[in-house]
């Protein structure tokens, strides 16, 4: 393997590091402080522009290896429609090796760019599902809350209705008081005519 698939199996299996360490269950508060050191380190930010570059450069490679694929492919149907002439043993196997390091590479190639994407993917999904759950938790402490300090409003409120209808009653038993005695007065300066007494 020549050193940039070495490079590339290398990059292939820190992928797959990487993602194991993003998919394995954590507790919420780590892993709040990974991805957030993540999105905002300077230096990581620097090894991503990196690595996209780098991945430019591994879809160059996939499309060199497709390339190459095709062409051992077509070599070799060519070679079984030779006239009826049968390749020899050494430059079949020459053929069949070079195809198969060609696919080999190919296949690596394209692991290696869908498992970037999949990180990527899964990196912007952890960290809006980590986004929320603070959102969520941020909205259960506030409505806690306001649930207590409504409770506390809802109780002053209550007592101010009770203090309202005890001030009514006594309004109301003074009205009838009142109501009585100068009914009585009516009475009397009307000649003992009784006027019905209000009751409460």
């Amino acid at each position: 393997m020549t050193l940039y698939y070495s490079l590339v199996f290398v990059l292939l299996m820190v992928e797959m590091a990487v993602y194991l360490l993003m998919v394995l269950p954590v507790p919420y508060s780590p892993r709040m402080r990974f991805f957030t050191w993540i999105s905002t380190s300077a230096v990581v930010g620097k090894i991503q522009y990196c690595l996209k570059i780098t991945f430019v450069f591994i879809l160059i490679l996939f499309i060199d290896s497709v390339n190459r694929v095709y062409r051992v492919q077509s070599e070799l149907s060519e070679s079984k429609h030779m006239g009826g002439q049968s390749v020899m043993g050494h430059e079949r196997m020459e053929v069949q090796a070079r195809k198969f390091y060609s696919q080999r590479n190919m296949y690596l190639c394209g692991f290696t760019l869908f498992l970037s994407f999949i990180l990527d993917r899964t990196y912007a999904l952890t960290l809006e599902n980590l986004q929320l759950h603070t959102t969520v938790k941020q909205l259960r402490s506030d409505s806690a809350k306001l649930t207590e300090g409504g409770a506390d409003e809802l109780k002053e409120q209550l007592a101010a209705a009770k203090r309202d209808t005890e001030v009514m009653k006594k309004q109301a038993e003074g009205l009838a008081r009142e109501f009585n005695a100068l009914a009585d007065r009516y009475s009397e300066a009307t000649g003992g005519e009784k006027v019905a007494k209000k009751e409460l």
